[in-house]
């Protein structure tokens, strides 16, 4: 991971070059009013670069012997995550400060905007970091933990999965419970099979190479609030014998991408020492093709007894997450927490930058989309709808892993899960993408972390009552 601490620092008085905020239109902060201000050169520079004062627009202008830079913003008294975060892309490497205020929450865009996935270039990019001051010093620590979380996320999502199957991710939650001092347990081989079976059936077509395993780790005081967070890891999907064709697994390495999730939350709640007893489940394993995959017509029992028949081998996940959710819910959490790149359906139905959120409770669903929209992560409900249930009848079995229909197909996908989650738990599902298939500021093209920090920000105002 690149250090953070080199791209934002507490200003000291120290050289930087000046950024001015302004807005396009209105008065005090409004670009009319700050062209007043400069003088004729400035303004000559300022038309030659046909500054307009949009938002993510910027322009340089000299300043004596050196420079400074003017940027269009939406609000400058009301700051988004992103509206720095260009400008953290495009400056030279250097020192830079606002001229008038601190960033507040657009030091994360701009921590963010600067990363890179370079693992596996031979020449990787050697320009130098863009530095941000700030006197807002309490908060750096903060905004630095938020940006390693999504920097691990996107390392996690980005790795190929040759690189990164489930004993990539046995390795991370290792690295976790080190530096924390948490307790990790992995369950494989015969003993998944017997206390896990769906995981096991999962995962065990893809060989001792990408061998499957229940993987959890526990932190925090005992008497403490206990939650679970439980993340999909499912680190290259084919389809199994439903196979997906060539271009439906272009991205699948990302299909781990609620794994990387969870474990970018852990790492959240457990660097901040939040108040609570953590538990955290991730079932890694690999839908793979071999003599011994599971296949349509099966019927797999869970571990929590309910027998399951299986429509479709591409409906994995849900399967993997129904044991680890059963494991989940046998700690008796007050709330579990779950993120999963579950369905296509979601996709279409909110797009790519909302994950679909389904809970049981209408205040946790409050909670969380009013945290998504205070940190700029916004997420979208949809219905746990007790109608579509009958969707997921078997003849055979207590329920299939596939909807009989083509509707609500994130929908059908919650409410199978919804069986392995004790009834009366309040429970967040996340469907989430864990993908950018277009770069935006701040955000570049590929593994991304989508609904993460509002369900951080939720966590901290339910458990120290932060309301910011």
């Amino acid at each position: 991971m690149t250090d953070k601490n080199a791209l934002i620092q507490p200003d000291r008085g120290q050289k930087a070059v000046a950024i001015h905020l302004v807005r396009k239109d209105g008065t005090g902060d409004g670009l009319e009013q700050f062209i007043k201000g400069l003088s004729v050169p400035q303004r000559a520079a300022l038309e030659a670069q046909k500054f307009t004062g949009s938002a993510g627009s910027h322009a340089i202008l000299p300043d004596g012997d050196g420079w400074f830079v003017v940027a269009g913003v939406a609000d400058p008294a009301a700051l988004s995550t992103w509206c720095l975060a260009k400008l953290a892309d495009v400056l030279p490497a250097g020192t830079y400060r606002r001229a008038s205020g601190e960033p507040g929450k657009a030091a994360l865009g701009w921590i963010a905007g600067q990363y890179s996935f370079d693992r596996y270039l031979s020449e990787p990019s050697e320009e130098g970091p863009r530095i941000l001051l700030t006197t807002e010093v309490k908060a750096i620590d903060a905004v630095i933990a938020e940006a390693e979380a999504i920097e691990l996320v996107r390392d996690l999502v980005n790795t190929p999965a040759e690189d990164m199957g489930p004993g990539q991710l046995e390795s991370e939650a290792e690295s976790l419970a080190k530096a924390f001092r948490a307790e990790v347990k992995i369950t494989r081989g015969e003993m998944l099979e017997r206390e896990y079976p769906m995981v096991h059936a999962v995962g065990r077509a893809a060989g001792r190479a990408h061998a499957p395993r229940l993987i959890e780790l526990e932190w925090g005081d005992p008497t403490h609030p206990r939650i679970a967070v439980v993340g999909k890891g499912v680190c290259f999907d084919s389809g199994g014998l439903d196979i997906k064709p060539g271009a439906g697994m272009l991205l699948m390495k990302k299909d781990m991408g609620g794994a990387a999730h969870a474990l970018a939350l852990a790492r959240l709640i457990m660097g901040a020492k939040l108040p609570v007893r953590l538990h955290l489940v991730i079932p890694a394993v690999e839908n793979a093709i071999s003599g011994n995959s599971f296949r349509p017509g099966d019927v797999l029992r869970s571990r929590a007894g309910i027998t399951v028949e299986i429509g479709n081998t591409d409906a994995e996940g849900r399967l993997i997450l129904g044991d680890a959710l059963t494991r989940a819910g046998e700690k008796e959490p007050e709330l579990l927490i779950d993120f999963a790149t579950l369905t296509g359906a979601a996709r279409v139905a909110v797009g790519p930058d909302l994950p679909a959120l389904f809970t049981r409770e209408d205040k946790t669903a409050q909670d969380i989309l009013d945290a998504g929209l205070a940190v700029d992560d916004p997420c979208w409900r949809l219905p746990l709808y007790d109608g579509y249930r009958e969707y997921l009848k078997s003849d055979i079995a207590d329920i299939n892993n596939a909807g009989s229909s083509g509707f609500a197909g994130a929908s059908t996908a919650a409410l199978f899960m919804d069986r392995f989650v004790p009834k009366g738990l309040d429970w967040a599902h996340f469907d989430t993408f864990a993908w950018r298939p277009a770069a935006k500021p701040g955000r570049p093209k590929g593994g991304d972390a989508l609904g993460l920090r509002a369900a951080w920000r939720m966590l901290q105002r339910r458990y120290t009552g932060e309301h910011g």
